[in-house]
Protein backbone atom coordinates (compact mmCIF):
# COMPACT_ATOMS: atom_id res chain seq x y z
CA UNK A 1 0.00 0.00 0.00
CA UNK A 2 1.48 2.90 -1.38
CA UNK A 3 1.15 6.24 1.15
CA UNK A 4 2.04 9.65 0.49
CA UNK A 5 2.39 12.39 3.87
CA UNK A 6 0.92 15.55 2.53
CA UNK A 7 2.12 17.72 5.26
CA UNK A 8 5.40 16.30 7.23
CA UNK A 9 5.20 18.89 10.78
CA UNK A 10 4.97 16.89 13.75
CA UNK A 11 1.81 15.20 13.65
CA UNK A 12 2.44 14.37 9.94
CA UNK A 13 6.07 12.92 10.93
CA UNK A 14 4.79 10.73 13.28
CA UNK A 15 2.15 9.30 11.47
CA UNK A 16 4.81 8.52 8.61
CA UNK A 17 6.91 6.87 11.36
CA UNK A 18 4.46 4.93 12.63
CA UNK A 19 3.35 3.79 9.15
CA UNK A 20 6.79 2.82 8.27
CA UNK A 21 6.60 0.15 10.95
CA UNK A 22 3.81 -1.75 9.66
CA UNK A 23 4.20 -4.54 6.95
CA UNK A 24 2.86 -3.95 3.91
CA UNK A 25 3.21 0.06 3.85
CA UNK A 26 5.53 1.82 1.40
CA UNK A 27 6.09 5.09 2.03
CA UNK A 28 5.99 7.12 -1.71
CA UNK A 29 7.02 10.11 -0.62
CA UNK A 30 6.16 13.52 1.03
CA UNK A 31 4.93 17.25 0.42
CA UNK A 32 5.50 19.93 2.48
CA UNK A 33 5.86 23.80 2.19
CA UNK A 34 9.00 24.09 4.50
CA UNK A 35 12.29 24.91 2.59
CA UNK A 36 14.25 23.19 5.15
CA UNK A 37 12.53 19.94 4.15
CA UNK A 38 12.04 20.49 0.61
CA UNK A 39 14.18 18.18 -1.41
CA UNK A 40 15.55 15.98 1.14
CA UNK A 41 15.05 12.20 1.86
CA UNK A 42 11.84 11.80 3.91
CA UNK A 43 13.34 8.99 6.85
CA UNK A 44 15.51 11.83 7.68
CA UNK A 45 12.71 14.33 7.67
CA UNK A 46 10.68 12.43 9.81
CA UNK A 47 13.48 11.38 11.98
CA UNK A 48 14.09 7.65 11.56
CA UNK A 49 17.75 6.77 11.40
CA UNK A 50 17.96 5.96 7.72
CA UNK A 51 16.57 7.11 4.23
CA UNK A 52 14.12 5.85 2.70
CA UNK A 53 15.24 6.42 -0.91
CA UNK A 54 11.89 9.50 -1.68
CA UNK A 55 12.26 13.01 -0.98
CA UNK A 56 10.26 15.15 0.22
CA UNK A 57 8.57 18.06 -2.92
CA UNK A 58 7.63 21.22 -2.55
CA UNK A 59 3.56 21.95 -2.38
CA UNK A 60 3.32 23.49 -5.58
CA UNK A 61 5.09 20.87 -7.77
CA UNK A 62 2.19 18.51 -5.51
CA UNK A 63 0.19 17.90 -8.74
CA UNK A 64 2.87 16.89 -10.90
CA UNK A 65 4.11 14.47 -7.97
CA UNK A 66 1.02 12.76 -7.10
CA UNK A 67 -0.15 11.85 -10.99
CA UNK A 68 3.72 9.99 -10.91
CA UNK A 69 3.35 8.42 -7.86
CA UNK A 70 -0.48 7.35 -7.99
CA UNK A 71 -0.19 6.80 -3.83
CA UNK A 72 -3.22 4.62 -2.73
CA UNK A 73 -3.50 6.52 0.40
CA UNK A 74 -2.54 10.36 1.00
CA UNK A 75 -2.34 11.61 4.70
CA UNK A 76 -2.66 15.10 4.76
CA UNK A 77 -1.78 17.10 8.02
CA UNK A 78 -1.67 20.80 6.97
CA UNK A 79 -3.97 22.50 8.86
CA UNK A 80 -7.29 22.70 10.65
CA UNK A 81 -9.52 24.24 8.26
CA UNK A 82 -11.20 22.88 5.45
CA UNK A 83 -11.23 25.53 3.20
CA UNK A 84 -7.52 26.03 3.40
CA UNK A 85 -6.64 22.54 2.60
CA UNK A 86 -9.26 22.48 0.24
CA UNK A 87 -6.87 22.21 -3.02
CA UNK A 88 -4.74 20.07 -1.54
CA UNK A 89 -7.83 17.24 -0.78
CA UNK A 90 -9.15 17.83 -4.48
CA UNK A 91 -5.71 17.21 -5.87
CA UNK A 92 -5.34 13.71 -3.86
CA UNK A 93 -8.70 13.08 -4.39
CA UNK A 94 -8.41 13.81 -8.21
CA UNK A 95 -5.40 11.23 -9.02
CA UNK A 96 -7.58 8.54 -7.32
CA UNK A 97 -5.94 8.34 -3.70
CA UNK A 98 -8.26 7.70 -0.50
CA UNK A 99 -7.34 10.75 1.99
CA UNK A 100 -7.34 10.86 5.51
CA UNK A 101 -6.99 14.15 6.95
CA UNK A 102 -6.23 15.46 10.56
CA UNK A 103 -8.26 18.54 9.74
CA UNK A 104 -10.69 18.88 12.66
CA UNK A 105 -13.20 20.68 10.63
CA UNK A 106 -13.28 17.82 8.16
CA UNK A 107 -14.28 15.36 11.10
CA UNK A 108 -18.01 16.75 10.59
CA UNK A 109 -17.50 19.20 7.94
CA UNK A 110 -21.13 19.94 6.61
CA UNK A 111 -21.30 22.05 10.04
CA UNK A 112 -18.96 24.75 8.92
CA UNK A 113 -18.11 23.85 4.86
CA UNK A 114 -21.63 22.53 3.36
CA UNK A 115 -21.06 23.58 0.33
CA UNK A 116 -17.17 22.28 0.07
CA UNK A 117 -18.04 19.23 1.68
CA UNK A 118 -20.77 18.59 -1.46
CA UNK A 119 -18.20 19.12 -4.24
CA UNK A 120 -15.50 16.79 -2.09
CA UNK A 121 -18.14 14.47 -1.71
CA UNK A 122 -19.36 14.54 -5.56
CA UNK A 123 -15.31 14.37 -6.32
CA UNK A 124 -15.06 11.16 -4.13
CA UNK A 125 -17.46 9.28 -5.63
CA UNK A 126 -16.77 10.41 -9.29
CA UNK A 127 -13.15 8.86 -8.97
CA UNK A 128 -14.17 5.96 -6.71
CA UNK A 129 -12.37 6.85 -3.29
CA UNK A 130 -12.85 7.86 -0.23
CA UNK A 131 -12.14 11.33 2.35
CA UNK A 132 -12.38 11.11 6.24
CA UNK A 133 -11.26 13.59 8.91
CA UNK A 134 -10.27 11.53 11.91
CA UNK A 135 -8.05 12.11 14.96
CA UNK A 136 -8.12 11.69 18.52
CA UNK A 137 -10.16 14.89 19.19
CA UNK A 138 -12.45 14.89 17.14
CA UNK A 139 -12.73 11.29 15.68
CA UNK A 140 -12.55 9.44 19.56
CA UNK A 141 -12.64 11.10 22.82
CA UNK A 142 -15.62 13.44 22.12
CA UNK A 143 -17.77 11.47 19.55
CA UNK A 144 -16.61 8.50 18.31
CA UNK A 145 -16.01 6.69 21.86
CA UNK A 146 -19.21 8.39 23.25
CA UNK A 147 -21.30 6.56 20.85
CA UNK A 148 -19.59 3.30 21.05
CA UNK A 149 -20.41 3.75 24.89
CA UNK A 150 -23.91 3.98 24.31
CA UNK A 151 -24.03 0.95 22.27
CA UNK A 152 -25.52 -1.18 25.74
CA UNK A 153 -28.34 2.19 26.54
CA UNK A 154 -31.79 1.39 26.12
CA UNK A 155 -32.40 5.11 26.63
CA UNK A 156 -30.23 7.96 27.03
CA UNK A 157 -30.58 11.16 28.08
CA UNK A 158 -27.77 13.24 28.32
CA UNK A 159 -23.65 12.81 27.72
CA UNK A 160 -21.17 14.36 29.29
CA UNK A 161 -17.35 14.44 27.96
CA UNK A 162 -14.67 15.88 30.09
CA UNK A 163 -11.03 15.52 28.85
CA UNK A 164 -8.45 17.22 31.09
CA UNK A 165 -4.94 17.49 30.00
CA UNK A 166 -1.56 18.94 31.26
CA UNK A 167 -0.89 21.39 28.52
CA UNK A 168 2.64 21.31 29.81
CA UNK A 169 3.15 17.46 28.37
CA UNK A 170 2.56 19.24 24.93
CA UNK A 171 4.05 19.69 21.64
CA UNK A 172 4.54 23.46 21.21
CA UNK A 173 2.47 24.11 18.74
CA UNK A 174 -0.27 22.86 21.44
CA UNK A 175 0.96 25.73 23.95
CA UNK A 176 1.03 28.31 21.46
CA UNK A 177 -2.54 28.06 20.27
CA UNK A 178 -3.39 27.90 23.56
CA UNK A 179 -2.01 30.88 24.62
CA UNK A 180 0.23 30.01 27.10
CA UNK A 181 1.84 33.26 28.66
CA UNK A 182 -0.45 35.81 27.24
CA UNK A 183 -2.38 38.03 29.30
CA UNK A 184 -6.19 37.07 29.57
CA UNK A 185 -6.84 40.31 27.38
CA UNK A 186 -4.15 39.35 24.97
CA UNK A 187 -5.74 35.48 24.59
CA UNK A 188 -8.89 36.70 23.71
CA UNK A 189 -8.15 39.42 21.20
CA UNK A 190 -5.97 36.80 19.63
CA UNK A 191 -8.69 34.41 19.58
CA UNK A 192 -10.84 37.03 18.53
CA UNK A 193 -8.67 37.91 15.57
CA UNK A 194 -7.78 34.00 14.61
CA UNK A 195 -4.23 34.48 15.52
CA UNK A 196 -4.38 31.73 17.68
CA UNK A 197 -7.54 29.12 17.85
CA UNK A 198 -7.12 27.17 21.43
CA UNK A 199 -9.43 23.95 20.53
CA UNK A 200 -11.24 23.56 17.35
CA UNK A 201 -13.77 21.16 16.93
CA UNK A 202 -16.44 21.04 19.79
CA UNK A 203 -19.65 21.66 17.36
CA UNK A 204 -18.22 19.45 14.81
CA UNK A 205 -17.67 16.59 18.00
CA UNK A 206 -21.25 17.38 18.96
CA UNK A 207 -22.52 16.56 15.23
CA UNK A 208 -20.83 13.73 14.96
CA UNK A 209 -21.83 12.16 17.93
CA UNK A 210 -25.53 13.40 17.46
CA UNK A 211 -25.33 12.23 14.09
CA UNK A 212 -24.18 8.56 15.01
CA UNK A 213 -27.57 8.66 17.41
CA UNK A 214 -29.61 9.83 15.17
CA UNK A 215 -30.43 12.46 17.21
CA UNK A 216 -31.14 16.36 15.09
CA UNK A 217 -28.87 19.15 16.94
CA UNK A 218 -31.10 21.60 16.91
CA UNK A 219 -28.42 24.36 18.36
CA UNK A 220 -25.04 24.08 19.65
CA UNK A 221 -22.70 26.84 22.14
CA UNK A 222 -19.27 26.92 22.17
CA UNK A 223 -16.97 29.00 24.31
CA UNK A 224 -13.25 29.39 25.29
CA UNK A 225 -11.93 31.31 27.74
CA UNK A 226 -8.16 31.35 29.41
CA UNK A 227 -7.05 29.45 32.47
CA UNK A 228 -5.31 32.05 34.61
CA UNK A 229 -2.03 31.19 36.48
CA UNK A 230 -2.31 31.88 40.32
CA UNK A 231 1.61 31.26 41.02
CA UNK A 232 4.40 30.96 38.69
CA UNK A 233 4.81 27.95 36.44
CA UNK A 234 6.65 26.89 33.33
CA UNK A 235 7.16 24.59 30.51
CA UNK A 236 10.04 23.45 28.29
CA UNK A 237 8.90 26.49 26.06
CA UNK A 238 6.64 29.35 27.68
CA UNK A 239 7.46 31.31 31.68
CA UNK A 240 4.62 32.13 32.67
CA UNK A 241 3.75 34.65 35.50
CA UNK A 242 0.78 34.90 37.79
CA UNK A 243 -2.24 36.44 35.96
CA UNK A 244 -1.09 35.43 32.66
CA UNK A 245 -2.04 32.12 30.90
CA UNK A 246 -1.55 28.57 31.78
CA UNK A 247 -4.18 26.65 29.77
CA UNK A 248 -8.14 26.82 28.56
CA UNK A 249 -11.39 25.64 29.45
CA UNK A 250 -12.92 25.63 26.37
CA UNK A 251 -16.77 24.29 26.39
CA UNK A 252 -19.65 22.98 24.04
CA UNK A 253 -23.87 22.38 24.33
CA UNK A 254 -25.74 20.55 21.80
CA UNK A 255 -29.55 21.13 22.48
CA UNK A 256 -32.54 18.88 21.13
CA UNK A 257 -35.94 20.34 22.19
CA UNK A 258 -34.74 23.19 23.87
CA UNK A 259 -32.65 21.13 26.22
CA UNK A 260 -28.99 20.24 27.01
CA UNK A 261 -28.41 16.86 25.50
CA UNK A 262 -24.59 17.01 24.85
CA UNK A 263 -22.05 18.63 26.57
CA UNK A 264 -18.52 18.65 26.42
CA UNK A 265 -15.61 19.88 28.60
CA UNK A 266 -11.86 20.67 27.49
CA UNK A 267 -9.57 21.47 30.18
CA UNK A 268 -5.89 21.76 29.51
CA UNK A 269 -3.63 23.96 31.75
CA UNK A 270 0.25 23.57 33.10
CA UNK A 271 0.09 20.69 35.98
CA UNK A 272 -3.25 19.86 35.48
CA UNK A 273 -3.97 16.15 35.58
CA UNK A 274 -4.66 13.86 32.74
CA UNK A 275 -7.90 11.78 32.59
CA UNK A 276 -10.64 11.20 30.19
CA UNK A 277 -14.17 10.66 31.22
CA UNK A 278 -17.75 9.71 29.67
CA UNK A 279 -20.81 9.83 31.56
CA UNK A 280 -24.03 9.03 30.18
CA UNK A 281 -27.22 9.48 31.55
CA UNK A 282 -29.96 7.23 30.89
CA UNK A 283 -30.77 3.47 30.99
CA UNK A 284 -28.44 1.87 32.46
CA UNK A 285 -26.60 5.06 34.14
CA UNK A 286 -22.72 4.83 33.11
CA UNK A 287 -19.37 6.38 33.83
CA UNK A 288 -16.26 5.78 31.84
CA UNK A 289 -12.95 6.80 32.87
CA UNK A 290 -9.30 6.50 31.79
CA UNK A 291 -7.22 7.98 34.98
CA UNK A 292 -4.04 8.17 32.51
CA UNK A 293 -5.34 10.33 30.02
CA UNK A 294 -4.96 10.00 26.32
CA UNK A 295 -1.45 11.29 25.12
CA UNK A 296 -2.99 13.38 21.80
CA UNK A 297 -0.59 12.67 19.25
CA UNK A 298 0.58 9.28 19.48
CA UNK A 299 -3.21 8.95 19.70
CA UNK A 300 -4.30 10.73 16.63
CA UNK A 301 -1.67 9.13 14.29
CA UNK A 302 -2.53 5.95 15.60
CA UNK A 303 -6.22 6.83 14.77
CA UNK A 304 -4.96 7.70 11.43
CA UNK A 305 -3.18 4.52 10.57
CA UNK A 306 -5.51 2.40 12.28
CA UNK A 307 -8.55 3.68 10.46
CA UNK A 308 -6.85 2.92 7.12
CA UNK A 309 -7.92 -0.75 7.32
CA UNK A 310 -11.56 0.03 7.42
CA UNK A 311 -12.00 2.96 5.23
CA UNK A 312 -10.52 1.09 2.27
CA UNK A 313 -13.71 -1.05 2.39
CA UNK A 314 -16.16 1.78 3.19
CA UNK A 315 -17.93 2.86 0.20
CA UNK A 316 -16.50 6.32 -1.89
CA UNK A 317 -17.44 9.74 -1.13
CA UNK A 318 -17.00 12.26 1.89
CA UNK A 319 -17.74 9.93 5.07
CA UNK A 320 -17.35 10.46 8.53
CA UNK A 321 -16.19 7.72 11.70
CA UNK A 322 -19.92 7.01 11.52
CA UNK A 323 -19.67 5.50 8.04
CA UNK A 324 -16.33 3.00 8.98
CA UNK A 325 -16.74 -0.10 10.85
CA UNK A 326 -15.83 -0.24 13.95
CA UNK A 327 -12.12 0.84 14.33
CA UNK A 328 -9.31 -0.73 16.46
CA UNK A 329 -5.83 -0.98 16.36
CA UNK A 330 -4.88 -3.04 12.84
CA UNK A 331 -1.90 -5.23 13.48
CA UNK A 332 -1.88 -7.15 10.20
CA UNK A 333 0.05 -6.78 7.19
CA UNK A 334 -1.33 -3.88 5.45
CA UNK A 335 -0.60 -5.83 1.90
CA UNK A 336 -3.28 -7.61 2.74
CA UNK A 337 -5.59 -4.53 2.87
CA UNK A 338 -7.56 -4.09 -0.25
CA UNK A 339 -7.62 -0.91 -2.30
CA UNK A 340 -10.38 -1.66 -4.68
Amino acid sequence: MRVVLYGVGPIGSLIARLLNSKDGIELAGGIDVDPSKVGKDLGVVIGLDRTLGVSVVHDSQSWEFLKSVKPDIVIVSTGTYLDKIYPQIVRSVAVGADVISTSETLAYPWYRYPELSLLIDELARKNNVRVLGTGVNPGFMFDALPALLTSVSARVEKIYAVRSLDAAKRRYSFQKKCGLSLSPEEFRSKVALGEITAHVGYAESIMLLSSMLGVRIERIVEEQEPVVAERYVETQYFKIEPGKVSGIHGRAVGYVNGTEFIRLDLLASVGRKDYDEVIIEGDPEMRWRNELGTPGDVATAAMVVNVISRLTRAPPGLLTMKDITLPSAYLGDYSQVSTS
